[in-house]
């Protein structure tokens, strides 16, 4: 006769169970050139879903953008905390972007989420006035830094609007920290690279800050664990040297350096700096945009953050050829003497870039990200 079907709750023979099942499978560029598959399991997304749809009150009624192309892994975000809640998903066209404001307005848009680029984009084509959002509720951001900068010009837009920023890699299922910016900009935080903190890990998440010998710090590489934690790469290769084994009392962090899947145990490596001050996070940069500049270790998102802050200057990006920093802005024409002499005023000597260079505007990726191989190619 026919096989028995098997126990309620359990998975047929050769079949995941349904929470270990991958939901989708995603590919990140890798340091060899090889992208990495990344599966989510259902088990880490649903309870994603499940939180943000309370946390940001997404409801029937409601109507959400989708700014994130389908191969970045905010879309599911976009969508499924949209669909998930019964709400309704306006999807821009690419020229849109350019005039989030328009298009909020034309579609009567509740809920805002885009990377902080198009803050930017929209500010300095002069496309982002002063209360032309009345009626947004929230105004969301991930994908890179948001700056303090960005979030004031999309506050004078939007003033009725929560705005938070939100991080996380795709290792932990789309965002794993957010930060609410108070109503009140005279409460905002004062950060030593001028960005909005990546604030407080989400509830059902654990995590801890290990410093270069993979001791707790309060500087360091952040490293989660918890049930958005992904399961091992594809290729179980990638596993090696991206988890770490600490518990509460040990003195140092062990590296998992085998090929094995990771235990839930196990912590992941974002590969991100942060600092913890008074229970906040803030991301100071990735480990591996630390640089070398005659003999003195410098981060660049912290001599970005510097230029930034100059009045004539709306974007900054800082790169190193090797030998010395190269710093190209958009904004305003201004002489060089004047702009090595601000970032001095702010900074040691060794971190003033040899070379200023004023650009149009910054190569955007498909996602909206800063495009840094571009980028060089327009140092050169």
């Amino acid at each position: 006769g026919p096989a028995a079907p098997p126990p309620a709750g359990e998975a047929p023979a050769g079949e995941a169970p349904a929470g270990e099942a991958p939901a989708y499978i995603l590919f990140t560029s890798g340091s060899t050139g090889v992208p990495k598959g990344l599966p989510i399991a259902h088990g880490n997304v649903l309870p994603y879903i499940a939180h943000q749809v309370e946390r940001y009150e997404v409801a029937p009624g409601d109507r959400l953008s989708q700014t994130f192309d389908l191969t970045f892994d905010p879309s599911v975000f976009d969508m499924f905390v949209t669909w998930a809640a019964g709400a309704t998903l306006v999807v821009p066209q690419r020229e849109d972007l350019a005039d989030p404001a328009a298009f909020a307005r034309t579609h009567r848009l509740t809920h805002w989420f885009s990377v902080p680029s198009v803050v930017s984009l929209a500010a300095r084509m002069r496309r982002l006035p002063a209360d032309c959002l009345p009626d947004l509720r929230w105004g969301l951001f991930a994908g890179e830094q948001l700056t303090l900068k960005q979030a004031a010009a999309w506050h004078r837009a939007a003033p009725q609007a929560v705005i938070e920023n939100l991080y996380g890699p795709t290792e932990l299922t789309v965002t794993c920290t957010a930060y609410r910016l108070p109503a009140d900009p005279a409460d905002w935080p004062s950060t030593r690279n001028a960005s909005v903190p990546i604030g407080h890990r989400l509830p059902h998440l654990e995590h801890v800050v290990l410093d270069g010998t993979g001791r707790p710090a309060a500087e360091g590489e952040l490293c989660v664990r918890g049930v958005q934690r992904f399961a091992g790469y594809l290729d179980p290769e990638n596993n090696a040297g991206r988890f770490l084994d600490w518990e509460p009392g040990d003195a140092v962090a062990r590296v998992h350096d085998t090929h094995d899947a990771p235990a839930p145990r196990l912590w992941y490596r974002t590969g991100d700096r942060v600092v913890a001050e008074d229970g906040v996070l803030t991301h100071l940069g990735r480990l591996d945009a630390q640089v070398q500049v005659h003999g003195y270790r410098v981060e660049l998102g912290e001599v970005e953050a510097a230029l930034a802050a100059h009045p004539g200057v709306e974007d900054a990006a800082v790169l190193f050829d090797g030998a010395d920093l190269r710093a190209l802005y958009v904004g305003a024409s201004v002489p060089v003497a004047e702009l090595a002499g601000w970032v001095a005023g702010r900074l040691p000597a060794y971190m003033v870039p040899g070379r200023f260079q004023r650009v149009d505007r910054f190569p955007l990726n498909d996602n909206g990200k800063l495009d840094r191989k571009k980028l060089e190619t327009l140092a050169c």
